[in-house]
């Protein structure tokens, strides 16, 4: 017996399709900008960066499961990725003095200065690789959306 789709279940499944086209699509151009110019991969850079946005305040430093929350990888993945900046002289980790059992990941000198010559670089092929996706009459909304998200200045 054959069943007829949910029309919004349907619209939902082709949504989510064409979302996840333009993050491939986006991830994959900036990967090759990242890789080509500073050896680091989009995740590498995601790490620098979300660790460089530390603080030492209340809450200000991340454990290792909330780093691999906020760069959606699993612990192990992060745990690894992690070792290869740190191999790399571009993180550190440390124990937290109030918790022994918390380990703090800081970004080094050399990781913060690879982070901002990056930086320029991630920015530019993001903004290609929107520019590229808006011609897409699939991705164009989607383009959109996501350009909706920046604050007004």
């Amino acid at each position: 017996m054959s069943r007829t789709p949910d029309p919004a279940l349907l619209g939902l499944a082709q949504g989510w399709c064409a979302l996840s086209a333009l993050h491939g699509r986006i991830e994959a151009h900036i990967e090759r900008a990242l890789q080509a110019a500073h050896g680091l991969s989009v995740r590498e850079f995601s790490v620098l960066d979300v660790l460089s946005r530390q603080h030492s305040g209340e809450g200000g430093h991340l454990r290792m499961n909330e780093v691999a929350e906020a760069v959606v990888l699993s612990q192990s993945a992060t745990t690894r990725l992690v070792n290869r900046l740190e191999d790399r002289g571009l993180l550190t980790r440390y124990l937290c003095l109030t918790d022994r059992r918390g380990i703090y990941t800081d970004v080094t000198e050399a990781g913060l200065a690879l982070l901002e010559q990056a930086r320029p670089t991630n920015d530019t092929a993001l903004r290609e690789a929107l520019d590229e996706a808006s011609k897409r009459a699939d991705l164009a909304p989607l383009v959109t959306a996501v350009e909706s998200l920046v604050p007004a200045s």
